[in-house]
């Protein structure tokens, strides 16, 4: 049987810290799936077709990496997808707290879904879209933190 994973977020922007998961996965799973979510109740820094291409841009190295964009529910996206394990990256306890209880709720939702959890590499584990953005608003150096790929996306958004 094939194995395949979804790897879900916003990705606003894509950071070291989520390649290393997608890297991970695509070791782990014969197929990744990236989804990226749309939510449009929330104004991202990246609207979400720069998302996906910064994405695709970052994946172009990994064959076994398909990047989408998706709205609505997780559970959703799932079922349409026939996906059946979504994997998680957690940093702190408090990441783990919050992934619990939305994996609870997403089997609720879809029966049946599992969801994993990889801690983040020791050092990624710092790494969040929000930092990113954060720094890239006082122009620091985003090399350590954001793939080669989409620097140029990133520091063009913040000029």
């Amino acid at each position: 049987m094939a194995s395949k994973c979804l790897y879900p977020g916003s990705f606003d922007p894509v950071t070291l810290g989520h390649m290393d998961l997608i890297r991970r996965c695509a070791a782990m799973y014969d197929a990744v799936v990236v989804g990226v979510l749309h939510n449009p109740e929330k104004k991202g820094c990246f609207p979400v077709e720069k998302r996906v291409e910064m994405l695709k841009k970052a994946c172009a190295g990994l064959p076994n990496v398909q990047v989408i964009s998706y709205g609505g529910l997780l559970s959703s996206l799932t079922r349409e997808t026939g996906i059946r394990i979504v994997v998680r990256g957690v940093r702190n306890v408090g990441d783990l707290e919050n992934e619990m209880t939305m994996a609870r709720i997403n089997r609720q939702l879809d029966p049946g879904l599992e969801t994993v959890f990889l801690p983040a590499s020791p050092e990624r584990g710092e790494i969040s879209a929000s930092m990113v953005r954060q720094l890239a608003s006082f122009g620091a150096d985003l090399t350590p933190f954001v793939p080669k790929e989409v620097l140029p996306d990133i520091l063009a958004a913040f000029k």
